[in-house]
């Protein structure tokens, strides 16, 4: 009876194989959950989903099989009155809050709403809109759609709206993971965390569960013992193109700068405009009085950090091939020559482009800084990040 929901799962582009959908049989077989359908959810998605760019993909592909459920008709909810009362209370017991729950007391209990649900039902003859009694939409009753009430059942609505019906089963919570959508802070952080390389440094604060139990087996008392915690040993480095021809793509290098600040503990970042030259800058505002020497940041981080540039790339070939040719100042010597050195300086470098990769042809600058990264330049989408992550790895 599960094969739609394996063929939705397949058809929405989740990579679940015939070994996840027999381990789910299994489970189901075994009993793991019986008359819940939150427990179901999940048992389904652990069991099915290996990657957690796919969750997103999970939710609609079950709300697709699945569809109908919440679509309760007055005939429908006459037969479910008649199922056995323990039941109907272990499903509210797994899909009400304590607060909904002792709401529900105060009015006489799950056994008066049901019983109040029957009589309305029998007494009602007509469709109703607003009110606070009829079953109907748009008021605060108890029963209906489109409403509100904090302990309300939810008949024939398509989704909710205030998200406190009894059970809602359309409820997405992993919209931003997907690798195809719009990119958001909380993607970029899901690409950017197959860089991460664990090791533990500084000082004892976590608990060794290990190391205490035998220390205390061999000593015969409570002999505990902590260690170092855990924390993202990789080291970053960033280069920002600010100004110009980047000021369309703020908002997207604002949320990968956001996302690398989660994610990495060693993470240092500066400026430029178009190309690297010989001065950087940590604050725009003062990006003339307070410049920091190039040399003295190539000297300062050391080879194992990794760097990222970021920038569009769109220039006169002048800037990166020219001294003198910089087009807010003069430069000594020229932005490849800059760019090479920074490339020796940290051997792990990608160029991130928020320029669509359809337009790179069609500007010289690209192809030369394409050049001088021998290829390792990637469109900033998650495609592209998952891509700039795995040639830094």
């Amino acid at each position: 009876m599960f094969l739609p929901f394996f063929e939705a799962l397949r058809s929405a582009g989740i990579p679940v194989t015939l070994r996840e959908y027999l381990a789910f049989l299994e489970g189901m077989s075994a009993g793991l959950v019986t008359y819940d359908i939150e427990g179901f959810y999940y048992l389904a998605r652990t069991i099915m989903v290996k990657d957690e760019r796919h969750l997103d993909r999970f939710d609609r592909a079950f709300a697709t099989a699945f569809k109908g459920l919440e679509a309760i008709t007055i005939d429908q909810v006459l037969d479910a009155i008649d199922l056995p009362r323990d039941w109907l209370r272990k499903i509210i017991e797994k899909t009400m809050s304590a607060e909904e729950k002792a709401q529900i007391e105060a009015l006489g209990g799950f056994d008066k709403l049901m019983e109040t649900l029957k009589k309305r039902l029998e007494e009602q003859k007509g469709r109703h809109q607003g009110g606070n009694k009829w079953i109907g939409t748009g008021g605060t009753s108890p029963f209906g759609a489109y409403g509100y009430n904090p302990e309300g059942v939810r008949i024939g609505q398509d989704q909710s709206r205030h998200q406190r019906a009894v059970k809602v089963w359309d409820k997405r919570e992993f919209r931003n993971l997907d690798d195809t959508v719009e990119l958001g802070t909380r993607n970029i952080k899901v690409a950017l965390k197959r860089l991460r390389r664990w090791a533990r440094e500084g000082a004892d604060d976590e608990l060794d569960l290990t190391g205490t139990i035998r220390a205390t087996a061999e000593h015969g008392y409570l002999d505990v013992k902590t260690r170092p915690e855990r924390h993202n040993a990789v080291k970053v480095i960033l280069f920002f193109d600010v100004g110009g021809s980047m000021d369309p793509h703020i908002r997207v290098v604002e949320e990968l700068f956001s996302a690398a600040r989660a994610e990495f503990k060693h993470l240092e970042y500066y400026y430029f405009h178009n190309c690297l030259y010989e001065g950087l800058w940590r604050d725009n505002r003062r990006r003339w009085d307070q410049q920091i020497p190039t040399w003295d940041v190539m000297r300062t981080y050391a080879a194992d950090y990794k760097a990222i540039f970021v920038g569009d790339a769109s220039m006169s070939p002048y800037e990166i091939a020219h001294p003198g040719g910089a087009n807010e100042h003069w430069n000594a010597e020229a932005g490849q020559v800059w760019l090479a050195r920074a490339r020796e300086q940290w051997p792990a470098n990608v160029w991130l482009n928020p320029l669509p990769e359809r337009y790179w042809p069609h500007t010289q600058s690209v192809g030369m800084i394409r050049h001088i990264f021998d290829q390792r330049m990637f469109p900033l989408t998650l495609e592209g990040i998952t891509a700039a992550v795995k040639a830094l790895a």
